[in-house]
């Protein structure tokens, strides 16, 4: 199971060549471990993707879960979708950097081979994630880079949530109140972003244009998983 949940493909395949010019270059001698959260259905599955379409550098992590699965959703592309024992079985050999019930009702963890084998390679790795496993590898790992990325407005992200048509009403205002509370702690992160509907390309641009800024930091942030 663990070589399973180790290192994606697009990172395995990185090229020897580099461009000349920053913002082209497919390794870095300081890759950096980026952290993505936000509310739930705020966009940040969405915002990660488009940002790892058009910039190769960047590989996402595969979260590892124990929620059914959704329509449309592939096991070891959208998650790892893993039964209980699986699961269990992965956090108790350590091979999660952070693991957590969701809303109270599944596990989900970030696999900690993936992590470490697209930072091996000189990418960096960009990890979509809750509030509660934001704190969490902020707590293991000092110097992850952490971007909150908050909707226009509440109102705005009740009504793509209530779209998704996958939770029932008490489960919307469970996610709503959630979602509040975790608006409120956002000062918390290194950047805030907003996703305005419609625009994940934007947010995407925004995300690129932190990590650049932050790739010419002196000193640069030092990475130890």
């Amino acid at each position: 199971m663990t070589d399973e949940l180790t290192l994606p493909a697009s990172a395995a395949a990185a090229g020897a060549e580099e461009a000349s010019e920053p913002d082209k270059r497919m390794t870095f001698p300081n890759p950096m471990l980026v952290v993505v959260s936000g509310p739930s259905g705020v966009g940040k599955s969405t915002i990660v993707a488009e940002l790892a379409a058009r910039r190769p550098q960047v590989v996402p992590i595969v979260t590892a879960t124990t929620r059914p699965r959704r329509p449309g959703e592939i096991d070891k592309v959208h998650y790892h979708f893993l039964a209980d024992e699986e699961f269990e079985r992965l956090r108790t050999e350590g091979g999660l950097l952070e693991s957590a019930i969701v809303h109270g009702a599944h596990w989900y963890g970030t696999p900690i081979g993936q992590v470490r084998g697209i930072l091996a390679a000189g990418r960096d790795a960009i990890l979509t994630i809750d509030p509660q496993g934001a704190r969490a590898v902020r707590g293991r790992v000092p110097d992850a880079l952490l971007i909150f990325v908050m909707p226009p407005s509440i109102e705005d992200l009740a009504a793509r949530l209530a779209e998704r048509g996958s939770e029932d009403a008490a489960s919307l205002a469970s996610r709503r109140r959630s979602a509040e509370a975790e608006m409120a702690s956002s000062g918390d992160y290194d950047y805030v972003i907003v996703n305005e509907t419609g625009h994940p390309d934007a947010a995407a641009d925004r995300i690129w244009e932190i990590i650049q800024a932050e790739a010419r930091r002196d000193p640069p942030r030092r990475v130890q998983v």
